[in-house]
């Protein structure tokens, strides 16, 4: 197996993902188009070398079905001094094992306040049952923050979501950190703009190594392709598919092929 940079120790990852997160928050106000382009280019890097960090001789295969559900309001109909107070709802539903049998949902929500029109921050919590092929099914809990950007150009829209997670697993006691950080951009066709490609890439690093995991460092890679369709400026769906790697240092990595489909609301 390839060790990657981010399995050599916890320090670094956490202080690159601190860095990473700060530095943009700040340079972006000041320097948005440098920002711009430094994303675009760590986007490419991200979906290109990605999937291949820690690649294993042998890989599990399987095909899956992810649906998601995500709706986003301001707090403003309740009262006019929250309008940059916003909520956050998502549900998902995961089915593995060639599609066969239920896998894994998630339901997460989050309260977030905007900082200017394309910068927000949140604060949520998120509930996992699982339903492992190769053993008993159990529970996730999870506390996460999350610092959202997006910008929008001629040529489209680019998004940046950088997450931490404090993940309670209920096979152990430790708690379990883990960063995240997602690229998207999607451009809409000329000839039909409701209609858009789209393309993102996000990368999970275990921050600590709690008792119920076997290893730190990086976790998983996920990439996607698809088409988007704009149906009016509150309903938004994006369809396609995800490539899922996951390090598994003691069995052999899985390599998900994952047809996805998502629906945004925003109010």
């Amino acid at each position: 197996m390839i060790d990657s940079p981010a399995h050599c120790g916890s320090l670094a990852p956490t202080v690159l993902a601190l860095f990473f997160a700060n530095c943009q928050a700040k340079m972006m106000t000041y320097y948005p188009y440098n920002v711009m382009n430094l994303s675009r280019i760590f986007l490419l890097i991200s979906v290109i070398c990605g999937p291949s960090i820690g690649l294993a001789e042998k890989i599990k295969d399987d095909i899956q079905s992810w649906g998601n559900v995500t709706a986003i309001t301001s707090l403003d109909r309740f009262d006019p001094a929250l309008a940059n107070v916003k909520l956050w709802l998502e549900g998902q539903g995961r089915f593995g094992d060639d599609i066969s049998r239920f896998s894994q949902a998630i339901l997460r929500t989050s309260l977030g306040y905007s900082l200017y029109d394309n910068l927000s921050i949140w604060l949520g919590y998120a509930w996992i049952p699982n339903e492992p092929t190769d053993s008993d099914s159990f529970d996730e809990h999870r506390l996460w923050q999350q610092l959202l950007w997006t910008e929008s150009f001629s040529g489209g829209k680019f998004m940046s979501r950088s997450r931490l997670e404090q993940r309670f697993d209920e096979r152990g006691d430790d708690t379990g950190w883990r960063f995240r950080q997602f690229l998207k951009y999607y451009r809409p066709f000329k000839t039909t703009p409701k209609l858009s490609w789209v393309v993102w890439n996000e990368i999970f690093v275990d921050l600590n190594q709690p008792d119920w995991k076997s290893d730190n460092g990086f976790d998983q890679n996920r990439a996607f392709i698809g088409l988007g369709f704009q149906m009016d400026e509150q309903v938004r769906t994006e369809f396609g598919y995800i490539n899922q790697y996951i390090r598994r240092p003691f069995v052999d990595d899985a390599m998900n092929h994952i047809i996805s489909f998502n629906l945004f609301l925003s109010y």
